[in-house]
């Protein structure tokens, strides 16, 4: 009874949608022709560019004009009317607070640099420098060694430079926490100028925007690296400080939070008044959702989803008009439809009660019979036949002697449904121990491990539009790769079967709960409820809805570890 009024309900919703959503869409969706005005600060330019060339692509009815305008002269522009403009410099510093309408689009990185040959660049790269250390560079940098810097008695001359820019300086002041006048370090006009000068100088720092250190294929330009920062102050870069390898690993660390809020400033779109006209209200739309995955591209951070929906909020402020006189047709249908809804309502929570009050009865009549959504050794299936490997993948050798691998039972329960995998491609080799594939959930990863070595030979393809079936099938349509192995004897030695490998999941149970106990104290208890329940029980897809620091973390104190 209950499915069939629900099924009568979705119907009229259905026919519903259809007949007033396209005169509904008609209203919502802005016309995707006219001309829009848009103003770019220098350091964002092409990253503006880049934005106007896509929606133009997706939208050839409508044309984006893009100028290039001195940051001082951009309040002018607007108030005459020029569009919209993007700036990377906090809006009431940048415009001495006259009013604007501002909203945040993305997030800008103010960094430290050194030469790629410095002799101490190990050392550093071991130890990093603490805010408190950086401040040094600025009490009488006249003076300053490396020696007096690192405090390891080398008497190498260090010079220090900060870019021409008063968002900049304001940002390391921040950073530093301290009262320090940047008057006295050296100063450069551009990124570009500070590229040059620290590539030739290994006894050289300085402190500048990321994205003019950029080269045409994102990289750092020239002969310079980033300066690791000691976050902590305990003197040594651990895992959570490890961000400054590459920059994909390093524009992900901002993203979670493992660098400086102070240096990590924003990119605003920027107006005389609220975006009024269809065109512009459509444009930023789209960079604030499609258009983030440009961010990264040129240097900048992309905003979290909560920050997103924040910045739409801004732009979906419509003035509500009330229809006058007799009921529509719609408005009737829609009181039809309320009633119908309220029905259902009705229904669905007297079956809820029911079918609680049964589980009452049958919980006390069968104690431990009842499914509490837990997951421990009894959730996870083991199939005889196959190898697992420690770091929660399997292998199985087909006839032809191609091995099949995948992820076990365990993985998926504790990641929840995948949305994403990135894959290699078939040809490539592969050596047990390295990395095999990565798996996404919402934009948070895990990298997966080689069971195996040899030559991919196939991938699953399937998991490439659903990825989800890692979940619902790990062991059959869920596999990842056909690899050709080139030691497979020898590399069996290191895998388990069935009945050790339930015997080892037992200690892994005991791992990761002492994993997730030491992990959500320390960045999220409010999720301790939740995740270790009464009796310490463990949530199914316990990793799923926690933050993607907490991601990192399993991935390199617990996948990692088991290497």
């Amino acid at each position: 009874m209950k499915t069939r009024i629900f099924l009568f309900i979705g119907l009229l919703l259905l026919g519903y949608a259809n007949a007033e959503g396209r005169q509904a869409a008609a209203k919502a969706d802005p016309p995707r022709e006219g001309t829009i005005d848009v103003l770019s600060s220098p350091d964002l330019y092409n990253l503006t560019l880049k934005w106007a060339g896509e929606y133009n692509r997706l939208n050839q009815g409508v044309k984006i004009e893009v100028e290039k305008v001195p940051v001082g002269n951009m309040t002018g522009r607007l108030k005459s009317g020029a569009g919209i403009g993007f700036v990377s410099t906090e809006s009431d510093r940048l415009f001495n607070n006259e009013t604007v309408w501002s909203m945040v689009v993305g997030r800008d990185v103010i960094v430290p640099v050194m030469n790629a040959k410095s002799p101490f660049i190990d050392e550093i790269y071991r130890s990093g420098i603490s805010p408190e250390t950086f401040s040094r560079l600025f009490e009488s940098p006249e003076n300053l060694t490396w020696g007096v810097l690192l405090g390891n008695g080398q008497q190498v001359p260090l010079h220090c430079y900060v870019v021409q820019d008063a968002s900049v300086k304001a940002g390391i002041a921040d950073f530093l926490k301290a009262n320090i006048s940047l008057n006295k370090v050296a100063t450069v006009e551009s990124g570009e100028e500070m590229a040059t000068i620290i590539g030739k100088d290994p006894g050289a720092i300085g402190f500048c925007r990321l994205v003019s250190l950029l080269d045409a294929n994102n990289a750092l330009a020239g002969n310079i690296r980033l300066v690791p920062i000691d976050k902590n102050g305990n003197g040594k870069i651990d895992y959570m400080e490890k961000i400054y390898d590459d920059m994909q690993t390093f524009t992900r660390g901002v993203w979670i939070g493992k660098y400086p809020k102070a240096l990590s400033g924003k990119i605003f779109a920027v107006s005389a008044g609220q975006p009024s006209g269809a065109s512009e209200t459509a444009f930023l739309k789209w960079v604030l959702t499609d258009g983030q995955i440009f961010l990264d591209q040129h240097g900048f951070s992309d905003l979290v989803s909560s920050e997103r929906q924040t910045q739409l909020d801004k732009l979906n402020y419509e003035p509500v008009t009330a229809e006058t006189g007799s009921y529509s047709r719609s408005g009737i249908l829609a009181m039809v439809l309320v009633v119908i809804l309220a029905i259902g309502i009705i229904v669905f929570v007297v079956d809820l009660i029911t079918r609680s009050k049964r589980r009452i009865m049958e919980a006390a009549l069968h104690p431990g019979s009842v499914n509490r959504n837990v997951f421990d050794e009894n959730s996870v299936i083991v199939p005889k036949g196959i190898y697992f490997d420690k770091t929660h993948t399997w292998a199985f050798m087909e006839n032809n002697g191609n091995v099949k691998v995948g992820i076990d039972d365990f993985m998926q329960h504790v990641t929840g449904t995948i949305t994403r995998i990135e894959m290699k491609t078939p040809g490539e080799k592969v050596k047990k121990g390295n990395r095999l594939f990565t798996m996404i959930r919402n934009g948070k990863q895990l990298h997966v491990y080689a069971p195996v070595s040899g030559t991919i030979s196939a991938q699953n393809k399937a998991l490439a539009t659903d990825a989800s079936i890692l979940n619902s099938a790990p062991y059959a349509d869920g596999w990842v790769y056909m690899i050709e192995p080139v030691n497979w004897m020898r590399e069996i030695q290191f895998l388990t079967m069935a009945e050790q490998y339930k015997l080892w999941l037992k200690e892994e149970f005991s791992r990761l709960k002492d994993f997730f106990a030491s992990a959500l104290q320390t960045h999220s208890p409010e999720y301790a409820p939740v995740v270790l329940q009464d009796g310490g029980a463990l949530q199914e897809s316990i990793l799923a809805d926690l933050s993607p620091r907490v991601w990192e973390d399993f991935q390199t104190n617990f996948i990692d570890a088991a290497r």
